[in-house]
């Protein structure tokens, strides 16, 4: 686990972010609810996509509340159905003139298996699938609002994992963590191959570690796992503190002539060698097309 925070000075920006609009999904809980607020106050039109509605007003509150803006909206969007997903870029793409950032946050962790309405184990077509689809149906909106950056959080267990292109949907066999390490480890490598498409493009990407964070991502944790996590909780973050290298790659001056990199409390990390793997990130480019029945130009 990485105790560099620890002794870092708390990275800040007075960066502003008026006239920006940006989309975080996720964003009625946890650190993308703080991302939220963080960014709100920065003067940004903030969009909140968030799968359960009722917790989404309530977030809406807060954040409102808390950032002093009204330029606040909740839109409903399930990342485990591609349905929903269309509709909801539609309806952005319909409504919103610009979309100078894309935030990649919603998921799911170590959950029992399960599928997605489209057949996806729950954990790869959540964390990975749905993000990239939401990604492709927006992205012509994310070049047209240039400068723009697209960030995807993934986590330090992308450390633990391997892209089974195989078996990507763990039908041969189910590991709760190792799925989940490889939906973090595709959120990567999509990073990778999304940097060298839009080269040239001045849209940036970027993948992030938020740090162990004390979030509802907890939840489907066993009792002996849940027993480690409170023996270790003094040195886990807040959701305020994890949210902080988000906000950090959606914002910092010197990170607009980057692109594709890792990120860890707030500063540039070094990723996995899998997850430095171009032939595994374009045969996971071209798997994910093929199963979305989308193709990128």
């Amino acid at each position: 686990m990485p105790f560099g925070y620890l002794f870092r000075r708390p990275w800040s920006s007075a960066a502003r972010l008026d006239d920006k609009t940006v989309l975080i999904t996720g964003a009625n809980t946890g650190i993308g609810k703080e991302t939220a607020l963080d960014l709100a106050k920065r003067g940004a039109r903030i969009i909140m996509a968030c799968r359960d509605m009722e917790k989404a007003e309530g977030a809406l509150k807060e954040v409102i509340q808390g950032s002093g803006s009204q330029n606040v909206v909740i839109k409903k969007l399930d990342l485990s159905d591609t349905k929903s997903i269309q509709e909801f870029a539609e309806t952005i793409n319909k409504e919103e003139t610009k979309l100078n950032i894309l935030i990649n946050n919603a998921g799911v962790m170590v959950c029992p298996y399960g599928k997605t309405a489209d057949g996806f184990e729950m954990q790869i077509g959540v964390n990975h699938m749905g993000h990239f689809l939401l990604t492709h149906l927006l992205i012509d909106l994310i070049k047209r609002s240039t400068p723009a950056r697209i960030i995807n959080v993934s986590s330090l267990a992308h450390f633990w994992g391997t892209i089974n292109l195989d078996d990507i949907n763990s039908e041969k066999g189910y590991d709760k963590k190792t799925a989940y390490s490889q939906s973090k480890l595709a959120n990567v490598l999509f990073t990778r191959s999304l940097a060298k498409r839009l080269q040239g493009m001045a849209v940036t990407v970027y993948s992030l570690h938020p740090g162990i964070v004390q979030t509802d991502l907890w939840r489907h944790l066993n009792a002996p796992q849940a027993a480690i996590m409170k023996m270790i909780s003094p040195f886990t973050k807040t959701s305020v503190q994890g949210a902080q290298t988000t906000i950090y790659c959606a914002v910092a001056p010197e990170l607009g002539t980057e692109s594709g990199g890792y990120y860890s409390d707030c500063a540039p990390a070094n990723c996995s060698r899998p997850a430095s793997d171009d032939d595994t990130a374009q045969k996971l480019w071209e798997l994910s097309c093929r199963m979305l029945s989308v193709s990128w130009d």
